[in-house]
């Protein structure tokens, strides 16, 4: 609901209390970096995608967006890993 109306600050809050409720599910912290991202704290989108990324290593949409992410802080070298990785766990290889 918060996604469609772009109040996506709003939806953070609200993601936040229920991430420190159930911290191992991975779902409900990737829609909160999400929102995170949408609402520019790209500081705090990355700290929950690296949370996601240290647990499940081979998460290709979090991978994703924490190569965007970091893409957005200008950080492209620290950036180029990741979306190399998310390429290649989403089956999306360079034809030579």
């Amino acid at each position: 609901m918060f996604f469609d109306a772009k109040e996506y600050a709003t939806a953070a809050r609200i993601l936040d209390g229920l991430v420190a409720e159930v911290p191992e599910q991975v779902a409900p912290r990737l829609l909160l970096a999400r929102s995170y991202y949408h609402s520019a704290q790209l500081r705090r989108a990355e700290a929950e995608l690296r949370t996601i990324v240290e647990r499940d290593p081979v998460e290709h949409y979090a991978r994703l967006m924490l190569g965007r992410t970091l893409e957005r802080q200008g950080r492209d070298t620290e950036a180029a890993p990741h979306l190399r990785m998310a390429a290649a766990l989403a089956g999306d290889f360079p034809e030579d």
